[in-house]
């Protein structure tokens, strides 16, 4: 505020402030013991009232009726201080044509007092600082705070009752005669307490450090030193009506939303949470390395009308609150929750997906019919990764609640509980290991720890505890939270955390056997606000374990703009390639290798897999980027979930739009799990393909980029361009941005043709997709403008047995194409 500052004027110490939006002003305390008013639009000082008794610590401004305000503020001392003014128009532009003190127009509190349109009070109310103050005009009371248990949190008047209104009579005659007054002060000027039936008081363990009140329900609500949410009765202060419990450090900022009956917490370790009023549960959390936020929390605020969040700590962070909707009638989902992860169980051929609301489903994976499912896995907490015992038979979990859990996935039994003593901190990922022939569930996640537990069938005990760690994980093991785990037996093991480190194990010795740090890339700008985080590695198996290939790449990473590194870990450890996997510069989420190791499937956070050909890719010098096979939109949210399953050729996703989805290795839409129709693994034609998923179709970013969509040119400049854009389609597929199909020369008119005299069969849409590419060189599922409609209209008929005329509306088509899409219905129809 103060970077243009005159060289006579010196730094302040600003406390706290808060704008006057019906006077176009900023009020802000100082370390002087000042109030400075500042013109909101410029920032330029305005004026400022000095020589106060101590401290402002924190603010308040209440509207409270035309021309009329209030200005509070706590101090160091305890007390609450009230500025009512009267005439703030006619009292604010006479302060400004005061007498400067360092170039602002100064005036004295107890000059102030002398106008007939100031009123001065000042209460005694609390025996520490004060944390917080605020005027609520519903219930005409001021609610302060204070650390001081006797006297954490007290709802008091503003002015004093009619037992001593004669008093307050008094003042004023006083103040007519033009003598300083001080409401309620003694013969020495110290401030006086409140009546006690001026006021309640709560008393809170620890104190309180922020607050909310609302008047629609009743509710005060309280946040401290203690980690702990109360809720009151207003008018109640004997004790809580109730306790919530959640947050690991002091609760810096409460906020009731009364229409959305929610409560929003934000605590010192930069957690928000979202609570439910009446149920009184927690809701959401929002960690801050998941919100990227890092650094000391300094302020706070929830923003009703766009509801968000925003959080200024290093920098500041806008929380959007995107509330999950319902899955609509017509769109397909497998959970009705964000799936978390999913597996394939090869003894069973059947599909396990777990939730963020802790419901294990199982699947028939040959007809994606539903066979069976449990909830409450994990009680409230959300399923976060999963993996199989080396037989297929038995189900291993991890939780949010730092427990993982062994089942009986076919009806649902809880056979063993793996948990560690004390504080539960948040399973990332978990896998089955087999060493000397005993067998182990490992885990890894906030806790910074690998955790080993023996899966021996002697073990008597139901609830078992890990092994001891490993010296080296103790003593130069992680710093940040592990985000994956992967295994090459039969002694590799490797580990990602979430500050881009990958550290690689001897798992029969425990030692670490080389480290490395995922490297930035030579152009990113913005590498010290970058998420660095490693979700995904895993082995080339094929490498790691023939001697021929010591000096190959045989570890993959995900890291940031969207980038996979190729690691050596033979040979001392050190990257030997590198390259961009993401098209749209996402961070990969998940990584898979088919059995022989040739092909790499990755998949990012916009729900879109990459295959590449990385048989030859790092082995030696080679460098150039492996050469991309096929690449399509799989889901419209971020991909959770990624396995190959080899003897049927067959990709399984699953993600966080609520669906879990089948599709062949090279692209083709199978279907959902949770469709009504059933398929046959084995018989393409029962697969939805050449379809694709409705809500991908819809999905914004599944739209291509035009330059009449984005309004930077108009029709006419297209189809005058359209021939000029036929002779460099050619150049433009050879371009690395984009796939390399076969030429094609089906028109416009033979399509439709196509449309009106066949059935749609197999061969039509693919015949169908691939003119899509001629239009706009990119894949099918991105699509063209005209070309995108189409397929939308072919995508409604599903390879029917007899060829029936589709239902096709204009509903929701881009007003753009209108008269494209009239015309050919007009045609077909």
């Amino acid at each position: 505020m103060q970077h243009e500052r005159p060289v006579s004027r010196k730094p302040k110490w600003a406390t706290d402030f808060i704008t006057m939006p019906q006077y176009n002003k900023l009020i802000m305390g100082t370390g002087d013991r000042e109030i400075q008013l500042y013109e909101l639009s410029s920032l330029e000082p305005y004026c400022q009232i000095s020589s106060l008794e101590t401290v402002p610590l924190r603010l308040d401004y209440c509207y409270t009726g035309p021309d009329e305000c209030s200005i509070l503020y706590g101090d160091s001392q305890g007390c609450v201080n009230i500025i009512l003014i009267t005439s703030v128009g006619e009292t604010l532009r006479m302060w400004k044509k005061l007498p400067k003190i360092e170039n602002v127009p100064n005036i004295g509190i107890d000059n102030a007092m002398l106008s007939q349109n100031v009123t001065y009070i000042r209460w005694k109310v609390h025996q520490d600082w004060v944390t917080k103050v605020k005027y609520f005009p519903d219930i005409c009371a001021i609610v302060s705070t204070s650390n001081h248990e006797a006297s954490s949190l007290v709802i008091g008047c503003v002015l004093p009752s009619t037992n001593i209104e004669q008093q307050m009579r008094e003042i004023r005659e006083v103040c007519r005669d033009g003598k300083a007054k001080r409401a309620l002060s003694n013969n020495n000027g110290s401030p006086q307490p409140r009546a006690p039936c001026d006021q309640t008081v709560f008393n809170v363990y620890k104190g309180v450090m922020t607050f909310d009140l609302s008047k629609q329900h009743n509710l005060l609500v309280t946040g401290g030193m203690d980690r702990v949410l109360r809720l009151w009765n207003p008018y109640v202060p004997g004790k809580p009506t109730g306790v919530l419990k959640g947050h690991s450090a002091p609760i810096f900022y409460l906020f009731i939303s009364s229409e959305e009956n929610r409560i929003f917490s934000v605590s010192m370790d930069n957690t928000a949470k979202i609570w439910d009023i009446h149920d009184q549960i927690c809701l959401f959390t929002a960690h801050p390395k998941a919100s990227l936020i890092r650094g000391d929390m300094s302020a706070c605020l929830y923003s009703p009308s766009i509801k968000a969040l925003y959080i200024a700590a290093d920098s500041l962070a806008l929380l959007s609150l995107r509330t999950s909707p319902q899955p609509q009638g017509h769109l397909i989902v497998s959970h009705m929750e964000p799936v978390l992860c999913c597996g394939y169980s090869h003894e069973f051929r059947q599909v396990v997906s777990c939730t963020e609301g802790s419901v294990v489903k199982v699947w028939d994976f040959d007809t994606g019919s539903h066979v069976f499912e449990f909830g409450g896995a994990h009680g409230q907490s959300a399923i976060t990764c999963m993996t199989f015992d080396p037989k297929g038979r038995r189900l291993v979990t991890g939780g949010r609640d730092g427990i993982l859990k062994i089942w009986n996935f076919n009806n649902g039994q809880c056979l063993k509980i793996l948990k560690k003593d004390g504080e539960s901190n948040e399973v990332c990922d978990c896998t089955y290991l087999t060493v000397h022939r005993n067998t182990y569930v490992m885990s890894v996640g906030w806790d910074r720890r690998i955790n080993v537990y023996s899966d021996s069938p002697d073990e008597p005990h139901h609830i078992q505890k890990p092994q001891p760690s490993w010296q080296d994980d103790l003593r130069r093991g992680h710093i940040e939270d592990i985000l994956c785990v992967a295994q090459c037996p039969p002694s590799l093991l490797a580990t990602s955390s979430y500050d881009g480190e990958v550290i690689v194990w001897n798992l029969v010795s425990g030692h670490i056997q080389c480290r490395f740090a995922s490297p930035l890339q030579p152009d990113c700008c913005h590498a010290q606000g970058m998420d660095t985080c490693v979700p995904s590695i895993i082995f080339l198996r094929s490498r790691a374990l023939h001697a021929k290939f010591s000096s190959a790449a045989c570890l993959l990473s995900s890291g940031p703009t969207g980038c996979i590194h190729f690691w050596n870990v033979l040979n001392g450890g050190k990257l030997l390639a590198n390259f961009e996997a993401s098209r749209f510069q996402q961070l990969i989420t998940k990584l898979a290798v088919t059995k022989e190791d040739t092909s790499l499937y990755a998949a990012d956070q916009l729900g879109y897999v990459y295959v590449y050909d990385i048989k030859t890719y790092a082995l030696g010098s080679e460098r150039t980027p492996p050469r991309a096979e096929n690449y399509w939109r799989a889901h419209t949210g971020s991909i959770t979930g990624l396995q190959i399953v080899d003897d049927d050729q067959v990709l399984l996703t699953s993600s966080i739009d609520c669906t879990v989805r089948l599709w062949s290795a090279d692209g083709e839409f199978i279907g959902t799990f949770g469709q009504r129709d059933n398929w046959s693994i084995h018989t393409p034609s029962s697969w939805k393909h050449p379809a694709v998923p409705y809500e991908i179709l819809i999905d914004p970013l599944s739209m291509p980029a035009h330059r009449i969509l984005e309004g930077e040119t108009r029709v006419s400049d297209v189809n005058n361009a359209d021939n000029s854009e036929a002779t460099s389609t050619e150049q433009k597929s050879n371009s690395p941005s984009k796939l390399r199909h076969p030429p094609l020369s089906f028109s416009d008119t033979d399509i439709m043709e196509e449309m009106k005299t066949s059935c749609y069969t197999e061969e039509h849409g693919k015949r169908l997709r691939h003119e899509i590419f001629k239009h706009t060189n990119k894949p099918p599922n991105h699509g063209g403008p005209k070309a995108y409609h189409t397929l939308k209209y072919f995508d409604i008929v599903d390879t029917p047995a007899t060829c029936e005329r589709p239902d096709l509306s204009l509903a929701g088509i881009d007003p753009f194409m209108s008269s494209f899409v009239e015309q050919e219905l007009t045609e077909f129809q």
